[in-house]
């Protein structure tokens, strides 16, 4: 019986093999033929379903955004748009229209789309552009960020005149009294983002949160600013009203009619970070998310309850020893399901306001955006390593989940998209630490191959069982990739996260370290030739690397940390190194003890090194100064500014020169396939034909 039972899995390992072998290997080129589904939103009946589907045009370097609609079990679809220049559709409170965001006028505006004669509509025409919309519940109002010259307020012809004199006019300059005069990619220019109020029947702008404060404010990768009270009469919003916003991260919610007047600080008690403010249903709480520990940008983020009769607030997640990172109410105001980082994944939970007993929803899966329906289901994009972003139904009592987009359908079917292991390995203190490996295109356990780790940035995040190039386009080029979760990975717990707060080089490189040696282990890597590359904190581990070992051929660094005195002075967010740095160079040993040019007569490895001149959270200036010592002591390296992009560089302009940059530099020095374009022709513009 056993023997039987070996040939039959044997059988269903060959014909597993047999599949994969029967698809190509992943390349740059499919990672950009790759559809994303995003911005959904349910109708307030339940019945449809409203998204955003994105799609490349590699050749041209240009990204398409357009509106969809279907019905809810995935049936009926229709395109709202057609234009490509679309995103983030909402619904009104009576599912006569569906309002989106389109740039098709040259700066974003918000359109509305008639169900009942299947036509469009521009509504604002803000000469500043529009962010983030809200709709009112009574469909009366829209809430929308601009930057506006405070001046100006939400005169929307005095601002386009301002803007016009300053961009156009002969002086050009930058002038500050204070810090954050600049903040991620642009300077302030004398601008500042306000809350502007659009009545839809009078046509009138009204600027909500007037003076120089930044309201909402900035949070990376999106979130919820300000929101409507159920009964249309008020304003919820997030705003820093310190002195130095640039050194503390005391973000608090203000109430403010929607006629304007004078705003009320309902979290001052809380000297951290308040935000992403949800009015309850029934119009009794506002949940939000909340953090304790001042200046403490990753700190736990709990998620909080304000009681509008009493004006208390209570913490309801304290049992979630996670960062909670989205949430929505249930229809009936009686419970609350978020999202958060858990070993991995992004999984969602139901929290019962009344108990505050947490229950599973999705499972161990790595979802992002979600919504709910009126008849007992959610809506959840996911992926996984192997598997791109679709949409996904979830019946919340049976648990039945169904797939109801397959954009990607005929791409999964073409191309060997790997999906990953997980293996644990003992780190600092005796600690276990998760990796995910991605074994390469056509594996054979007989044959080694090279292999490529890849360092998280952060730090304070995690690597997620998510589709993502990285974990596609180097297997399909011959390597082994892993991925860790070292000390400082969301995910395993708060004090592992602010356990890297002060020892950037300390436990998190011990990991690492145990980390190469197990994968060095393995048989089908080949221990000499290894490499490694990381991108923000993941690049200064990459220029630690360069400092404390030499068990990589050869290294690359992106928008990486080199000289940590000098990185404190260029940076703009200067809470981050004060407290993970646990002061200023002036104050704190550790930007000498922890900085990678304090140790340059070890440096020997060849490395490639990437940046953006318009990054202003790890200055450009850091890399140069890496390359100009590397050079300098005449080790292989090489330099990509790219002129263009910040910390983040654009996903199709510019990260199809990163993955190619990289095979180059791997397959010189550990030997994968060549890299698919000439890397100079590339930076030249000569490699596609565009014409």
């Amino acid at each position: 019986m056993k023997k039987l039972i070996s040939i039959f899995t044997l059988l269903i390992c060959m014909v597993a093999i047999s599949a994969f072998a029967q698809k190509r290997a992943f390349t740059i080129a499919d990672l950009y033929k790759i559809k994303g589904v995003e911005s959904l939103s349910i109708s307030p009946d339940g019945n449809r379903i409203a998204f955003a589907e994105r799609s490349y045009d590699l050749p041209k370097g240009k990204t398409f955004t357009n509106v969809y609609v279907m019905n809810t079990e995935g049936t009926n679809k229709v395109a709202i748009t057609t234009n490509g220049k679309a995103n983030e559709p909402f619904w009104s409170s009576d599912n006569k229209n569906l309002y989106f965001v389109s740039s098709e006028s040259g700066t974003p505006q918000v359109y509305r789309y008639s169900f009942a004669d299947a036509k469009t509509e521009k509504l604002t025409d803000f000469s500043m552009g529009i962010g983030g919309p809200v709709l009112s519940p009574d469909n009366q109002l829209i809430a929308f960020t601009a930057d506006v010259y405070p001046e100006c307020g939400a005169d929307s012809r005095a601002n386009a005149i301002a803007d016009s004199l300053a961009t156009n006019g002969p002086t050009q300059a930058y002038l500050a009294d204070h810090l954050l005069f600049r903040h991620w990619t642009s300077y302030s220019e004398g601008k500042c983002s306000h809350i502007i109020i659009y009545n839809i029947a009078k046509q009138t702008y009204t600027d909500l949160t007037p003076g120089n404060f930044v309201s909402p404010i900035f949070m990376l990768g999106g979130g919820i600013g300000f929101n409507f009270s159920p009964d249309s009469k008020e304003l919820c919003f997030v705003s820093n009203h310190t002195d130095h916003p640039e050194a503390n991260t005391n973000a608090d919610m203000f109430l403010i009619p929607v006629t304007g007047g004078q705003a009320v600080n309902i979290t001052k008690e809380n000297t951290a970070w308040d935000g992403s403010p949800i009015y309850s249903p029934d119009g009794k709480y506002i949940a939000y998310r909340k953090q304790l520990v001042p200046g403490h940008e990753s700190d736990r983020f709990r998620l909080a309850l304000y009681n509008r009769q009493t004006g208390t607030s209570e913490i309801i997640t304290d049992a979630f020893d996670n960062w909670v990172t989205d949430f929505k109410w249930s229809a009936d105001s009686k419970s609350i399901y978020f999202a958060g980082d858990v070993t991995g994944n992004q999984p969602i939970y139901k929290i019962d306001i009344a108990s505050k007993k947490i229950t599973p929803v999705s499972g161990d899966k790595a979802t992002f955006a979600f919504d709910l329906d009126n008849k007992g289901n959610i809506y959840y994009t996911a992926s996984s390593t192997g598997k791109p972003v679709a949409l996904y139904r979830q019946n919340l009592a049976k648990g039945k989940t169904t797939q109801i987009t397959f954009l990607n359908e005929e791409l999964e079917n073409a191309v060997d998209i790997r999906p990953s292991d997980t293996l644990w390995v003992a780190g600092a203190d005796g600690r276990k630490l998760e990796v995910f490996i991605v074994k390469p295109h056509n594996f054979d356990p007989n044959k080694k191959y090279p292999l490529i780790l890849n360092v998280h940035g952060g730090p304070q995040s995690q690597w997620m069982n998510s589709f993502r190039g990285d974990w596609q386009v180097y297997p399909g080029a011959g390597y082994v990739v892993a991925y860790p979760n070292p000390h400082g990975s969301t995910g395993y717990g708060q004090e592992y996260t602010t356990s890297i707060s002060g020892d950037w080089g300390g436990k998190p490189f011990i990991d690492l370290m145990k980390v190469t040696d197990a994968l060095a282990n393995l048989s089908y890597v080949d221990s000499t030739r290894m490499g490694a590359m990381g991108w923000s904190y993941g690049g200064y581990m990459m220029n630690w690397f360069q400092a404390q070992t030499k068990r990589f051929k050869c290294l690359a660094s992106m928008m990486g940390l080199f000289d940590l005195e000098s990185m404190w002075g260029t940076t703009e967010e200067v809470w981050f190194p004060n407290f993970d740095l646990k002061g200023q160079p002036w104050n704190s040993n550790l930007y000498k003890k922890w900085s990678p040019s304090e140790y340059v007569k070890n440096f020997a490895t060849p490395t490639l090194i990437i940046t953006g001149q318009l990054d202003f959270r790890v200055s450009y200036n850091q890399s140069l100064q890496y390359f100009t010592t590397l050079q300098t002591l005449n080790i292989p390296s090489r330099l990509i500014i790219l002129k263009n992009d910040g910390h983040w560089p654009n996903t199709v302009k510019s990260m199809p020169l990163y993955y190619d940059a990289h095979l180059d530099w791997f397959h010189k020095y550990l030997g994968g396939d060549p890299a698919p374009y000439d890397v100079d022709k590339l930076v030249k513009n000569q490699v596609f034909n565009t014409k």
